[in-house]
């Protein structure tokens, strides 16, 4: 292996969304996760109802923004070319 070019690999310490935390080895000193083994379904056996509506919610929340900025832009454009 060459030396100098391989990034390092320090002690990580991970947390869940739940509050679990536990140490590891990483290139990342920390690690930020939405899911671990203490919350997750498999291995809880307690079923989650993952709120996917809020999530639906949320992208038609952003594509109602990015197509209003889109007619705007394109407004101006149509106003520019009037203009001329």
């Amino acid at each position: 292996m060459k030396a100098g070019i391989h990034p390092k690999y320090v002690e990580a310490e991970v947390r869940c969304a739940c509050g679990n935390t536990f140490k590891t080895r990483s290139t990342r000193p920390t690690i930020v996760l939405g899911i671990c083994n203490q919350c997750h379904p498999f291995y809880t056996g307690q079923q989650k109802f993952v709120d996917t509506a809020g999530r639906v919610d949320k992208f038609q929340q952003r594509l109602a923004k990015t197509a209003a900025a889109q007619a705007a832009l394109a407004e101006r454009a149509s106003k520019r070319k009037k203009r001329r």
